[in-house]
């Protein structure tokens, strides 16, 4: 009975064959391979949130109003994430500053590598300028990576650089952007300029131009005293200037000074963290 059963098991097998060859039936593809899972922050990342509450985050990314005109990649949502100590010494900057009447407010804090590679595309399109009106009014396109303006790579994409300014309490929130809208120079009186909750600086953040240099001697008086505020209370816990961006700080010593990551500004990316 064992081999009748086998032969017929191999007769049903070669009708089937034969049955797919006549009517030109083809059996059904294999299931494509699941996509690689998105890279997660490693331990050491946190959301900024989670170490202090009280900072203000205005993600400018994850909006329409930045350089580039459009939310940027990677920016799943408005949410600052950070390198454990790098947001444990803005707390720590938070509460000497939260004393005095004021608040921190962030900007960007870690950017992902696809955020940069998006930044460079753009900056190579020199057909798309319209954002030139506010962002870089004096500036030719074509010099953004040759002024530094624009790089390949971001201390940002390492966690422990923040871009960040001074709120007077009680924080007012700042409107919404609409795109299209008429831009004003980053570099106009401040009553001109888009609105921003934030201390006058002398420029709006991210402003490609010299006026943006800290120690500008061209800004004086309050401008350059919130200037020096915003400075002081940060170097204080280990942060360090980037002397072309009022708004630019990094951590010292970093946790990761040579690594450049490349997951997603998202809740999940920290989750658990």
């Amino acid at each position: 009975m064992t081999g009748l059963g086998s032969a017929f098991r191999t007769l049903v097998v070669a009708a089937a064959a034969g049955l797919l060859a006549v009517t030109g039936a083809v059996a059904a593809p294999a299931p494509p391979a699941s996509a690689a899972p998105e890279p997660k922050a490693p331990r050491e990342f946190v959301a900024l949130g989670s170490v202090d509450r009280t900072i203000v985050q205005e993600m400018r990314y994850s909006t329409p109003h930045n350089f580039v005109g459009e939310p940027v990649d990677g920016y799943r949502q408005p949410l600052c994430i950070l390198t454990r100590p790098a947001a444990e010494a803005l707390h720590r900057a938070q509460l000497r500053l939260l004393a005095r009447g004021y608040t921190l407010k962030v900007y960007d804090c870690y950017r992902p590598q696809r955020a940069v590679d998006h930044f460079v595309r753009w900056a190579k399109d020199l057909e798309d300028e319209r954002m030139k009106g506010e962002f870089y009014p004096l500036v030719d396109k074509s010099r953004l990576f040759a002024d530094g303006y624009i790089a390949e790579k971001s201390g940002h994409s390492r966690g422990s650089t923040v871009d960040l300014t001074i709120v007077r309490l009680p924080a007012v929130p700042t409107r919404a952007y609409v795109p299209g809208e008429e831009l004003t120079e980053c570099y106009a009186p401040r009553e001109e300029r888009f609105p921003d909750n934030s201390v006058d600086m002398g420029t709006g953040y991210d402003c490609f131009d010299t006026l943006s240099h800290t120690d500008d001697p061209r800004i004086q008086g309050e401008q350059r005293a919130n200037r020096q505020l915003l400075k002081g209370a940060l170097v204080e816990q280990g942060f360090v200037n980037l002397p072309e961006e009022w708004w630019h700080f990094t951590f010292k010593p970093e946790p990761f000074p040579s690594t450049f990551f490349d997951f997603p500004v998202a809740r999940r990316s920290v989750a658990g963290h």
